[in-house]
């Protein structure tokens, strides 16, 4: 069990520090982003915070034991879109896109490579015939929030528009994992279901049917909401002053029967756990009238200290990249300071970071 110093800026109110991008950097040496997942998933560590001021180094096996019975776990249900595609443009130029976000029917916002040679008008062939394409995307428009364009798909085959991309894309992982040799499905949690998502909810990455099964047995239920992680949730934040940042919208879905299984878990004195950050932003954002209600939509919530929390009493979440909005994120449930005092105590101890790295648990009584 360790034990960090005290300070007054993790345990009160934001002061104007919160409010700098500057404030949420970090050294990381390199070699402590993982680029692989750990086996089996569940034996990944996991840095609980466990009080005002305590913390445990334990592994993610250890969940039964670390919460209590009557406690709701909520996941995220969305599976990763093969959203890497390679084609090449009609007149010569090889082709790289990266799908973020489907705006219509076949119409989708993307990240294209090279995007200097690819303005409206446009076509780009996918296929391993390209004189015979699977798939056609037509540039109808440039979206200067990301510099992507926006694309419209036709599929001469018989194929569906994600069969397509299930035959012909690659997972996208971030561009910090380089050197992995896991298999596809280690980018995926073993209950995603819905597709659409462009990145893993990475702190459902390390739950197994065996981890599951323990949390049966003691009491723990769960339940699920669906958040398509797009260009959102990595977008950087690039204002100096973070409450200048404007965070771009996600779809969610959170269902009645899950807002139904988190009043009653309440009503019964049990605590509501997220797994990862995207479960945080659909839960807190079905709540801004005040009351958590069933929503399908979408969200640009943006969490940072000083938010009021509406929903949740813990979180389950990886470690996150410098200068993110989820760093922003976690510093609303335990404090800026704070949580740099554990980024630097896991490099300290070999945790591993990111995606495919080690995770780290908010219990509701280390809570700000």
């Amino acid at each position: 069990m360790g034990v960090l110093p005290n300070s007054a800026k993790s345990m009160g109110i934001p002061d104007n520090s919160d409010f700098q991008l500057s404030a949420y950097n970090y050294e990381l040496p390199p070699d402590r982003i993982a680029q692989n997942p750990v086996e089996p998933r569940d034996h990944a560590r996991l840095l609980t915070i466990t009080s005002a001021r305590g913390h445990e180094h334990r592994h993610v096996y250890d969940l039964p034991s670390l919460l209590q019975p009557g406690d709701l776990l909520v996941l995220n249900d969305t599976k990763v879109l093969p959203a890497r595609l390679f084609g090449q443009k009609v007149g010569g130029a090889a082709v790289e896109i990266l799908l973020l976000e489907e705006r219509a029917s076949l119409e989708w916002l993307a990240l294209v490579k090279p995007g200097k040679r690819l303005k409206p008008g446009a076509q780009i062939h996918f296929g391993e015939n390209l004189d015979q394409p699977a798939l056609i995307a037509d540039v109808v428009a440039s979206d200067p929030e990301t510099n992507g364009r926006i694309l419209k798909f036709t599929i001469p085959g018989p194929e569906s528009f994600y069969e397509v991309c299930d035959r012909l894309g690659k997972m996208p992982l971030p561009p910090y994992i380089t050197e992995s040799t896991a298999p596809d499905d280690r980018y995926q949690t073993i209950y995603a279901e819905k597709l659409g998502a462009v990145a893993a909810p990475t702190a459902g990455l390390h739950f197994t049917p065996e981890l599951f099964a323990q949390l049966d047995d003691r009491g723990i239920d769960r339940t699920f909401i669906t958040l398509h992680v797009g260009v959102g949730t990595f977008r950087p934040v690039e204002a100096a002053t973070i409450t200048d940042h404007t965070m771009h919208a996600e779809w969610l879905d959170v269902p009645a029967a899950t807002v139904e299984k988190i009043r009653q878990t309440k009503a019964n004195g049990g605590r509501v756990i997220a797994v990862g950050t995207t479960v945080t932003r659909a839960l807190e954002g079905a709540a801004q009238s005040g009351e958590l209600q069933p929503l399908q939509g979408k969200t640009n919530l943006f969490i940072y200290p000083g938010y009021q929390w509406q929903v949740l009493d813990g979180l389950m979440t990886n470690f996150h990249l410098p200068e993110s909005s989820l760093m922003m994120l976690v510093s609303a449930m335990i404090g800026r300071q704070r949580l740099l005092d554990l980024y630097a105590e896991a490099v300290r101890q070999d945790y591993r970071f990111y995606s495919f790295g080690d995770a780290m648990l908010i219990l509701p009584t280390a809570r700000r």
